[in-house]
């Protein structure tokens, strides 16, 4: 006889609408133009995705030097690109559609704001996420100083007379961004914060909906790629909350069997760029295990869309 356990279920999880409208980007592209479409980077950061639309006719390149046929459209990723990438692609005359995400779009449209007014700007991130390459490419280099951690606040140099401004990426843990943003309030008074929080409403709704159900499992389950930050943000923040055991599982990990005959109350929740089908597959894995009972908490409704490019429309 199968032991009982509780699951519960974090709401809102898995897709956001940057995450949505890109896969869509991909999707009707291949139907608007046909196969194969080039796209620059991982569109998404989830091999499922990528593998479904590599299945489809998607080609996946890390630069734009290894596109073999240049007559075939080019579909930049949801995290962004530097400029240098745009003016490559108009150069070898590409068609291109620019799948940022356009909360990601807004954080480079404050730098290139603050760069003019003449601010030293100081982005709060994760060095080599492409998101962070892409924002600071926005600006030519050394415009932009990143601030990774509290320790980095206390090795600035600049002096307290300039004027500094900060953002910061949109995937970020807002209990870890918080304190390093009052650091950087301690040491520069006037520094010119975001009207409103970079950190997307996505990765702040998910990252609640954790907090809510963390300190009631004894077991946490972020299913999510190794290379989504949002999605590692979630397990440090199920962690933070009170569930010590808490991990990350992506898509080719085998399921934490031990772990899971272990415990009696299992939270569960999946990164913006994984896709729904991963949770149900999961679930449906550890009722081979257990006997299961499910409970979702939702914190809030989602019900935020994003237009698709005007080449698409």
């Amino acid at each position: 006889m199968k032991k009982d356990l509780n699951i519960f279920l974090a709401s809102p999880r898995g897709f956001c609408a940057g995450v949505d409208r890109a896969v869509e980007i991909v999707d009707q592209s291949l139907r608007k133009f046909g196969p194969p479409v080039y796209v620059r980077h991982e569109i998404v950061h989830n091999k499922h995705v990528v593998q479904e639309l590599r299945y489809k006719g998607a080609i996946f390149v890390d630069e734009i030097s290894e596109i073999k046929d240049k007559s075939r459209p080019v579909i930049f990723s949801a995290h962004g690109v530097a400029k240098k990438i745009i003016e490559e692609a108009k150069l070898e005359k590409l068609f291109f559609v620019d799948a940022t995400c356009p909360l990601v779009s807004k954080v480079h449209r404050e730098a290139e704001i603050l760069y003019k007014q003449n601010y030293k700007i100081f982005l709060i991130g994760h060095k080599g996420h492409p998101e962070v390459i892409g924002t600071m490419g926005q600006l030519p280099n050394g415009s932009v100083e990143l601030i990774e951690n509290i320790e980095d606040v206390n090795k600035i140099n600049t002096s307290i007379d300039n004027k500094v401004a900060y953002i910061t990426q949109t995937t970020l843990s807002i209990d870890d961004t918080s304190e390093i943003i009052d650091a950087l309030k301690k040491k520069f008074s006037t520094i010119k914060e975001p009207l409103k929080s970079d950190i997307c409403y996505a990765t702040t709704n998910r990252q609640n909906a954790v907090k809510q159900i963390a300190n009631k499992c004894d077991l946490f389950i972020v299913i999510g790629s190794r290379s989504s930050s949002n999605s590692k943000r979630l397990v440090e923040v199920a962690k933070k909350s009170g569930c010590s055991e808490s991990l990350l599982l992506h898509s080719e990990e085998i399921l934490p069997k031990e772990k899971i005959m272990k415990a009696k109350n299992l939270g569960i929740s999946s990164g913006a760029s994984a896709p729904e089908i991963l949770v149900e597959r999961i679930i449906k894995e550890i009722k081979n295990l257990r006997s299961v009972k499910i409970q979702e908490f939702k914190t809030v409704n989602e019900n935020v869309s994003f237009k698709l490019p005007s080449e698409l429309r």
